[in-house]
């Protein structure tokens, strides 16, 4: 049976900070609808009402045209409702196959059935595309992988309905095309998706039809084939929006490195790696995923045994964790900001001035400095926040990715180190990093971009360097960037 929903004057609060405004409207079902918006918009709250994550404040859900409220996700996916998350909720600890049937266990008489379970999960991970033993442990995947375990484990519910918020975040372009083809199956089968995604080449592609929200109100419904985007990006952001990338200046000439990595490897996941990156430079690190690119940073950084050799301002260092690193004026931002970037459950506040305390605690922690620090990171990096002393959690993820920069950047590097920077962050977020991005490296700091969208690199950087199953393929300039030369190096069709 396919999911008909309509929302009636649906309002959300999260205490006195109104999220939704009296949303109202209805999808159909069996068609794939992209919903856009800025962070913040309320698109995602929206989504978690519907999933039973979240419960309105008033107004009304209808069913297949009953008035419906549910009280937590098993009872919205018990009617066939279920949510990909963004930010993965997955268990590390447990198993793929645990992780699939968390709290929908398979029994025979008063026994777990996981013969039964561990064959479910080896079929539903053979139809996302992941090959990939039931019997390991999340933990030991990487980003790519626990996105499809994701998607694997919505199959295996038997949605009806199917909300994927930036499922294409963490994945490569041959398994984005897997999930397109499986969307397309899903979609022939009768099921209802919601497709919520920032890259607008994606919904142009495979949505039917696209509802756009702005600051937590329902404002337009088209058909996709009717809206460019650009048209897109304009509803989204309620304005023209200008050049997506700064102009690009060339970093001064003669200056000498600021960081220099020479023979750098990391076992199981790069070799024999060198590059250097000047003041006034941005340096892109491109590569399929599973390349290498951030197991490279992170052995850099001291978070996994590393050998070579790598200087900063001329100095050979020694970096054996990321406090001795932004000791040495390295900062970096993981990709996964929550996992990796931010105490979610921790204050603002104390999320910006942890690689900083030193300033703020002479000798006593000074709160008052730390609240100043706090507003002028707010209003410089665009925090939409109704409220100071929200949690972390509390924030869409796109001002989450905004805090963890003005986390990272608060302790005054001479190097940054961004990986993906602007996943899952939407159009108008995305050109506010990019000319932020532009400013770091005015002031004189060497900037280094690793990044799995290719127009991304292309617009921001001077130089990129291409990876490859753990090797470096090639280091192109500013003339020699194209999709095409990425993709042929990246892929090793050079």
């Amino acid at each position: 049976m396919s999911v008909a929903v309509e929302f009636v004057d649906l309002r959300k609060a999260f205490g006195p900070v109104q999220v939704l405004h009296g949303v109202s409207f209805a999808l159909e079902p069996g068609r794939v609808i992209g919903v856009l918006g800025e962070n913040g918009a309320g698109k995602s709250t929206l989504m978690k009402i519907l999933a039973g994550y979240e419960q309105a404040t008033s107004g009304e859900m209808r069913i297949n045209g009953q008035a419906r409220s549910f009280v937590g996700s098993r009872a919205a996916e018990a009617e066939g409702i279920v949510l990909i998350h963004q930010e993965f909720n997955l268990a590390e600890d447990l198993t793929i196959a645990q992780n699939i049937f968390l709290g929908h266990e398979r029994k025979r008489g008063w026994l777990l059935d996981d013969d039964a379970m561990r064959a479910e999960s080896a079929r539903v991970l053979q139809q996302v595309g992941l090959q990939a033993n039931p019997d390991t442990l999340v933990k030991q995947l990487i980003v790519a992988e626990k996105q499809l375990v994701e998607i694997a484990r919505a199959l295996a519910r038997q949605a009806r309905l199917l909300i994927m918020d930036e499922p294409t975040a963490t994945l490569t372009p041959g398994e984005t095309e897997r999930l397109f083809a499986l969307m397309a199956q899903l979609k022939a089968d009768g099921v209802t998706i919601l497709y919520i995604s920032h890259k607008l080449d994606e919904v142009e592609r495979v949505t039917d039809e696209v509802v756009v929200m702005r600051d937590g109100r329902f404002v337009a419904r088209e058909a996709t084939a009717k809206l460019t985007r650009q048209q897109m990006a304009q509803l989204m952001v309620g304005r023209e929006l200008a050049d997506l990338f700064p102009s690009k200046e060339p970093p001064p000439a003669g200056a000498a490195p600021l960081l220099e990595a020479k023979h750098l490897s990391v076992a199981g996941w790069a070799e024999d790696i060198s590059f250097d990156v000047r003041p006034g430079e941005i340096l892109g690190f491109a590569g399929l995923v599973g390349a290498g690119r951030t197991e490279l940073f992170e052995g850099l950084l001291g978070l996994r045994p590393c050998t070579g050799q790598v200087e900063i301002g001329g100095e050979p260092v020694r970096l054996r964790n990321p406090r001795e690193a932004a000791d040495q004026g390295l900062t970096y931002l993981s990709e996964d900001r929550k996992g990796k970037g931010l105490h979610v459950r921790f204050g603002l506040r104390e999320n910006l001035t942890l690689m900083a305390l030193a300033r703020y605690a002479r000798p006593w922690l000074r709160p008052m400095a730390e609240q100043q620090a706090l507003r002028r990171a707010v209003d410089a990096f665009g925090i939409r926040t109704g409220n100071l002393d929200a949690p972390a959690s509390s924030l869409s993820g796109g001002n989450q990715q905004k805090l963890a920069l003005a986390k990272v950047l608060h302790p005054d590097p001479r190097v940054v180190v961004l990986d993906e920077p602007t996943r899952g962050v939407d159009v108008g977020a995305k050109r506010d990093i990019y000319f932020l991005i532009q400013r770091l490296a005015h002031e004189g700091r060497a900037v280094i971009v690793i990044s799995s969208e290719l127009m991304e690199l292309i617009g921001l950087c001077h130089r990129v360097v291409v990876m490859r199953a753990g090797r470096l393929q090639a280091t192109l300039d500013a003339t020699q960037l194209t999709e095409e030369e990425l993709i042929a190096h990246a892929t090793g069709t050079h």
